[in-house]
């Protein structure tokens, strides 16, 4: 008599099949655990561990589908998939970003640096860490290093007219972290990309900076709502009309005219305090 010995693989086997007739039955519960004991079943299914994840997005259990995709995410690049360990961290950071930014731009980073030998998922990811971390201004610097990363990246692909638009979104990051210097720095240094130097984009951020430098209220606020800060896309609008000039509130107001011969009316605009608003 031989030994009788578990039929892992037909039992995987069966346990997908059994996933699926749960999943087209719309019994979410019962296919995210039939995943599992597939993958249980057959350890080098990563695919299923991935499954059941996706199950428990469709009952609307996110942060739970988001830990089976990242744990599939790891068992992926174990075995040297390091691509669809990118593709699947990509997919948990899509589904968890409606509700969590902070995940989704750890989702994302940790999805591009599984990409690094792939330089066009690579790029795509950087934009949406660095896209994100826009709304989370207490993560700035990050939002500046991706974006230095994404530019670098449109360079190396001679794609300089999105490198131009890298360059404000990195002007308008910098002066919200009160960082002038670098900011400063980051036109500079663009000055050697081919086209940059009197183009419309680095007159304006040469414009913005002096007005910023000056605490020049009034001309922060034409360049920040002029058409080419107004109509980029809507992340970087939001940065450029939010940004305050450092000692202001925002767009300075002009005096009033003084009344036209009414007694005991303002003083003549001539004699306006020199330092209305403050000497910051």
């Amino acid at each position: 008599m031989t030994k009788w010995k578990p039929d892992y693989d037909g039992a995987a086997s069966e346990m997908a099949k059994a996933a699926v007739a749960f999943k087209n039955a719309k019994q979410f519960e019962q296919a995210k655990d039939a995943y599992l004991k597939e993958a249980e079943y057959h350890t080098e299914n990563k695919a299923a561990i991935e499954a059941a994840g996706m199950m428990l997005k469709d009952m609307k259990r996110l942060p739970e589908a988001v830990e089976l995709i990242e744990k599939a995410s790891v068992m992926y690049v174990e075995n040297g998939t390091s691509g669809t360990a990118g593709m699947a961290l990509d997919r948990a950071g899509k589904l968890i970003e409606p509700m969590d930014l902070e995940k989704a731009v750890d989702l994302y980073q940790k999805a591009a640096s599984v990409f690094e030998v792939r330089e066009l998922q690579n790029l795509n990811l950087q934009c949406s860490a660095s896209r994100l971390t826009f709304h989370l201004l207490h993560r700035l610097d990050e939002a500046a290093v991706s974006l230095q990363k994404e530019k670098n990246m449109y360079k190396e692909i001679e794609n300089y007219p999105t490198c131009f638009k890298k360059t404000i979104a990195q002007v308008l990051v910098h002066l919200h972290r009160g960082d002038f210097v670098a900011a400063d720095k980051c036109v500079r240094e663009s000055y050697s990309l081919p086209g940059f130097s009197g183009s419309e984009d680095c007159v304006a951020m040469e414009t913005l900076l002096a007005g910023y430098d000056e605490q020049d209220e009034d001309q922060v606020y034409r360049v920040c709502n002029s058409p080419l800060l107004k109509y980029m896309d809507n992340d970087y609008a939001k940065l450029a009309i939010s940004l305050k000039v450092p000692g202001g509130g925002g767009k300075k107001k002009k005096s009033p005219s003084a009344p036209q011969g009414g007694a005991g009316g303002a003083p003549p605009a001539e004699e306006d305090d020199e330092y209305e608003g403050g000497l910051c």
